[in-house]
């Protein structure tokens, strides 16, 4: 009999780009990347899918390769959702368990759970997470986990995450036309945070900091546990447009210059001129000053939002093991410095963690989301086994299947 191999997939799609990862899961529930792939995105604004087609066309086309690379045929996964249409409430939740003595079971957890919720969320959102914050037995609080233990009322604090239900619906339906279930729908930040935090700093009070293509995502962490998230509506592609319409130029250009000639630390003792072109093109040359002015006022911004972010969660320059920056935006160089000196507190570029297989190939800040995914997959025990050896059943899915399912439905 063939050994069975326990699969799980992170989809992340994002507004510029969707990213994949497929990963094999150890009895240790660590995961092993076997195949990987990005591609750009099309039908998303700020997080949120603006038609089917475009994302669909999107993920049906990049997973072909990363499924080729892992000799799987991927048919559920984790999903990321975006937008700042993402919030988190705090709720609180009581019930009766009966006499002193009645051992505490899962089917109190659920109905504490359902009490702390209902009518809490309104009927238009979605339950993305519960996270229990506190347990507390008979007025005991402080308990983290009251399986087996014995008491008459149960109580529960909690942090529960939300997404309107519409984009909630559409991102499911994106998915399924690319012949995925999505699992589950997971915020970036909070995706983000499983690849890359350690149990010490989400213990210690941290914050990740997701500095994507068209928003930016905000995930706190404290005793162990997410306390917030957010979601400001602007990233680095923002830099990129505000480049180009200052410098009066395409936005290749503007992007080629944001990548090449950018920093966060803004170093004056550089080149005052930014000499830039493409072969058989004339050269163009740009004032370095006017290119960090705009660069800058935009970072602020964004980095203004991200802290005003952190007071109203209470945890302005609260955070011990302070900022960890994932996503494409975090590769600019000297974000680290100008995060910093913003948001006054300790900042680092974080990358995935506690991965093998070809793992150097996402050990990058904008695979953090999508490693995440996998391994909550890998976590929740949502994977699917395959025997060994075995071929998948279809061959590289291509964009014009999504056009001849519609016909063939007719």
């Amino acid at each position: 009999m063939d050994e069975e191999k326990r699969f799980v997939t992170g989809l992340d799609v994002g507004t510029e780009n969707v990213r994949a990862v497929i990963a094999t899961v150890a009895k240790d529930g660590e995961i092993a990347i076997v195949g990987y792939n990005e591609g750009k995105s099309n039908g998303m604004r700020k997080g949120v899918p603006a038609n089917l087609a475009g994302p669909a066309g999107a993920i049906d086309q990049m997973l072909g390769e990363a499924e080729r690379m892992g000799g799987y045929d991927v048919r559920s996964a984790y999903v990321s959702i975006n937008g700042s249409q993402i919030l988190t409430t705090r709720t609180e939740g009581m019930i009766a368990v009966g006499t002193s003595d009645h051992e505490i079971t899962e089917d109190d957890l659920d109905r504490v759970e359902d009490v702390a919720v209902t009518g809490r969320i309104p009927a238009n959102r979605d339950v993305l997470d519960v996270v229990p914050l506190e347990y507390a037995l008979d007025g005991q609080g402080g308990i983290k986990d009251p399986i087996g233990m014995s008491g008459a009322r149960l109580e529960m604090r909690a942090c529960v995450v939300s997404a309107l239900s519409p984009n909630c619906e559409n991102l499911k339906k994106a998915t399924a036309s690319a012949d995925v279930q999505a699992l589950r729908l997971v915020p970036s930040a909070v995706a983000a945070g499983k690849a890359v935090l350690t149990e010490r700093q989400k213990e210690n009070g941290v914050a990740v900091v997701d500095f994507g293509a068209t928003t930016t995502s905000v995930a706190i962490y404290e005793e162990g546990d997410l306390q917030y998230t957010g979601v400001v509506p602007a990233g680095s592609n923002n830099i990129t447009n505000d480049l180009a319409i200052v410098l009066a130029i395409d936005p290749d250009m503007a992007e080629e210059i944001k990548r090449r000639f950018v920093t966060g630390s803004f170093d004056s003792n550089k080149s005052q001129v930014i000499k830039i072109g493409k072969e058989g093109k004339l050269e163009r040359n740009f004032e370095r000053k006017e290119v960090d002015e705009v660069v800058k006022a935009r970072l602020e911004e964004i980095f203004g939002e991200i802290r005003k972010h952190l007071k109203a969660a209470r945890y302005d320059q609260r955070l011990p093991e302070g900022i960890v920056l994932t996503g494409g935006g975090a590769k600019m160089r000297g974000i680290e410095a100008f995060a910093k000196e913003v948001l006054e507190a300790s900042v680092k570029v974080g990358i995935p963690q506690k991965i093998s297989g070809v793992a150097d190939a996402v050990a990058k800040p904008e695979y953090a989301v999508a490693v995440g995914l996998a391994q909550l997959a890998a976590e929740d025990s949502h994977f699917e086994a395959t025997p060994a050896n075995k071929k998948t059943k279809k061959s590289h899915k291509k964009p014009g299947n999504l056009v001849k399912k519609l016909f063939s439905k007719f």
